[in-house]
């Protein structure tokens, strides 16, 4: 194996994220262990939050952008009676109400209008860019950060538990899915404010997303989330070897998350080479195979014919 890591693992790795560390530290640590820099993510988690991180290794990075991903599913809770100046718990306190008068029903009442396609103000502590600056840079700098609302989908927000009282102070665990792009803070903060009360995220676990679940999903911190600067148990090889076995082939990966065609060798050869096949009648981009199942290419119908648009054995 070279130093870009050729010739190691490619395909999807199903993470478990745990709490306090970032996205890109679980990267760090599958580049680590697997010894190849060609590490990639799709749908960045919070340090805060916990649960399914999808990782791509090897030439599957280049995948990652057309895979059927665009759904995602969560558990939450979300406390009613405080406002934060994040939306959640790594926040600063800029608000208190009493919020123990409120019922089950009152909290149900709320959520009704935060489902559906909705309109969203992404929290100001956000990556989003704005000016070329992440949100965040700018709300911690003392500047007022105006974000336009984005349109997303919440197909699901209910409460799944009984309430518990805290103070004054209310939290609810609820299960949210929702499409890319959904803030979850966002809706804790949008709640809290319907019922007059404020409200702010404190646990946040993601359980799915698209076909994917965290039920699959590997712990590459067997040592536990160390502080920053402290040195970190050497990588042993149970390590390397249980991750490197929990790399799911391409064909398993695209076959669940996107419709598959399966073609005979004289249109398998042609999209090898990037050809044209003829149209097969499927809606959105779609998944082809050889008849022994490898993957050859992801291709998008255009009348009579099928056009590639991502060959899996072009470099």
């Amino acid at each position: 194996m070279n130093a870009a890591g050729v010739g190691g693992p490619t395909g999807l790795l199903l993470i478990d994220k745990p709490g306090g560390v970032t996205s890109h530290d679980v990267v760090a640590r599958v580049r680590a262990i697997l010894s190849t820099r060609r590490v990639g993510h799709a749908g960045t988690l919070d340090p805060m939050a916990t649960g399914l991180l999808v990782v791509a290794v090897g030439r599957a990075t280049k995948l990652l952008g057309h895979l059927a991903m665009a759904e995602k599913s969560y558990t939450a809770t979300i406390r009613l009676g405080e406002s934060t100046d994040t939306d959640d718990a790594e926040g600063k306190v800029i608000s208190s109400r009493d919020a123990s008068a409120l019922s089950p029903d009152d909290i149900r009442s709320g959520m009704t209008p935060f489902t559906g396609d909705i309109e969203q103000v992404p929290s100001s502590y956000s990556a989003i860019k704005v000016g070329g600056r992440r949100a965040y840079d700018l709300a911690r700098s003392g500047q007022d950060v105006a974000l336009a609302a984005r349109r997303i989908t919440v197909a699901r927000f209910e409460p799944v538990a009984a309430l518990r009282r805290v103070e004054d102070c209310l939290d609810v665990d609820v299960a949210i899915d929702c499409s890319t792009g959904t803030y979850v803070r966002a809706l804790a903060r949008d709640l809290g404010e319907r019922l007059g009360v404020g409200g702010h995220l404190t646990a946040l676990r993601r359980t799915a997303i698209g076909p994917f679940e965290v039920a699959e999903a590997i712990d590459v911190f067997p040592d536990g989330v160390l502080p920053r600067g402290e040195p970190r148990p050497p990588i042993g090889d149970e390590l390397r070897a249980r991750t490197g076995s929990s790399v799911m082939p391409v064909s398993t990966a695209v076959g669940r998350a996107l419709p598959t065609r399966v073609v005979g060798r004289e249109l398998a050869a042609d999209l090898r080479f990037g050809r044209r096949i003829p149209a097969a009648g499927i809606v959105g981009t779609y998944a082809v195979t050889d008849s022994a199942g490898a993957f050859l290419a992801l291709v998008t119908e255009d009348g009579p014919v099928a056009k590639p648009v991502f060959v899996w054995n072009a470099e």
